[in-house]
């Protein structure tokens, strides 16, 4: 292990619950009811971009020109307010520094979704702007390898010495087609459901991963 790769929201921040909530409301506001679950089976782990084409073949019209705006204004403020790290994770980044083990985030979110959420949380102490990867960045988002092997490019590492933490099916089998070693975040979704996706280990929490860190 050369390097681990970070999904955030759900990983490193304790966001989906928040996201996937919103995100069904509003959809659901515009005419296309949908759960939670709806949500997270759906769209978890995806580039907006690739997402807004879906609801729209669904829903069978054009989303309003301020969707996204929106639901991104309103994600905002329950974000500032309600936002964590996710358990244990300062303890594993602290671990990584002090092993000299290098790390960064491969997110499908914009770079100011990423920051935002790294600010609120106070996680942004733990990364340097180049260690933060982007889905905007790629042609292609997750499930796609793209992210995935872009981020281990620019950190100068092949990717089967990368260890990636997901929790989203569309995460692992993005890093498993870019040829990584995976360990699946069961938070949201079903640790059968990553492992059928390809995880090589699924872990309920974040804290079993420092546990790993000696045998990767």
């Amino acid at each position: 292990m050369k390097l681990v790769v970070f999904d955030n929201d759900g990983v490193l921040v304790d966001s989906e619950r928040l996201s996937n909530r919103v995100f069904a409301e509003h959809i659901t506001a515009v005419g296309l009811p949908v759960t939670f679950q709806d949500c997270v089976d759906k769209y978890m782990g995806r580039r907006m971009s690739d997402c807004v084409p879906d609801i729209e073949a669904e829903l069978g019209r054009a989303l309003p020109e301020r969707f996204v705006e929106d639901y991104w204004d309103a994600l905002d403020a329950i974000l500032r307010a309600e936002l964590t790290p996710v358990d244990g994770v300062p303890e594993l980044l602290e671990t990584l520094q002090r092993e000299g083990i290098q790390y960064c985030i491969a997110s499908s979110g914009t770079p100011g979704e990423i920051a935002l959420r790294l600010d609120v949380t106070g996680l942004d102490e733990h990364f340097e702007t180049e260690w933060i990867h982007s889905g905007v960045t790629v042609p292609n988002g997750k499930p796609a390898p793209d992210l995935f092997l872009h981020a281990a490019q620019k950190h100068g590492v092949s990717p089967d010495d990368c260890v990636v933490i997901e929790d989203s099916v569309a995460g692992v089998t993005g890093a498993k087609a870019a040829g990584m070693y995976v360990i699946g975040h069961a938070a949201l979704v079903p640790a059968t459901r990553l492992a059928d996706a390809g995880a090589d280990i699924v872990v309920g929490s974040m804290r079993e991963v420092i546990g790993l860190l000696p045998e990767l």
